[in-house]
């Protein structure tokens, strides 16, 4: 990410922003619910003042002023997230959620709006393994996940021996009780994206660190239910927001600049 460029970027491209604003639609102030889980910092979380913050409640925030919409919020757990949307309940879901073919048969997906890398994230004092088949070659160790997302099916075919029922995956209902986990030893290493973890390293005063090389890479977008209309002015709203340097201030705000408490 050309995080050096942002400002500059922002500067030069003042011109690209108004074309892009005039060509977006206008939605005429259209009302949408949007859910998330509100569990998967920087993304989206709760933060120590009981505001619902993130990235992409400050990239919702801004599409919704170019397309003029106004969206409501709502919090549902992961698993049930994408039934929720694909049945229509909800206009919007978002939570980091990864591109795949198997959810594109239940859902619509936005283009993406970020590009991400699985890394292992253990204590600042782990010295058992190094690697992802060091860590399996322990079979004392323990991987905490949540059901059903992109960093579980990881660890259990990046990192394990492709068994879902395996015993050493503890599952959890979110990210931060995995991270939480880890930091209190019932659990040794938990996946995230690399962005995020680097996010939880600096604010661990050394008690988390990232362990090995990237485990696969992954797109994360926005849910629809199947056919949404929403799907088409959402993607020309991210193109903008990636043109004109938006989402690589987001990215500087959030995951190098804001501080996890």
């Amino acid at each position: 990410m050309k995080f050096a460029s942002t400002l500059a970027g922002i500067a030069l491209g003042l011109f690209s922003t108004t074309a892009f604003a005039q060509a977006l639609p206008d939605l005429a102030g259209r009302e949408i619910t949007i859910v998330t889980e509100n569990a998967y910092p920087p993304l989206q979380f709760v933060d120590k003042d009981g505001q619902a913050v993130g990235w992409e409640y400050d990239a919702v925030a801004e599409i919704a002023k170019r397309l003029n919409l106004k969206v409501t919020y709502a919090n549902i757990s992961w698993d049930a997230m994408i039934p929720a949307v694909s049945e229509g309940q909800f206009d919007m879901g978002m939570t980091g959620i990864t591109i795949t073919d198997e959810r594109k048969e239940k859902i619509d997906f936005s283009e993406p709006y970020m590009r991400s890398e699985s890394i292992m994230l253990a204590r600042g004092d782990e010295s058992r393994f190094a690697d992802a088949a060091s860590f399996a070659a322990n079979a004392d160790l323990l991987i905490g996940a949540q059901p059903g997302t992109t960093p579980f099916y990881t660890a259990v075919y990046s990192v394990l021996d492709g068994n879902e029922q395996n015993p050493r995956i503890k599952l959890m209902e979110t990210f931060g009780a995995t991270v939480e986990a880890l930091k209190t030893g019932d659990v040794d290493t938990v996946l995230t994206d690399m962005t995020a973890g680097k996010g939880y390293v600096d604010a661990s005063n050394g008690g988390l660190k990232l362990v090995g090389e990237p485990l696969g890479t992954e797109d994360f977008g926005f849910i629809f239910p199947k056919g949404s209309d929403l799907a088409a002015p959402m993607n020309a709203a991210i193109a903008a927001l990636k043109a004109d340097g938006t989402l690589d201030a987001l990215n500087k705000k959030w995951f190098l600049d804001y501080k996890m408490n």
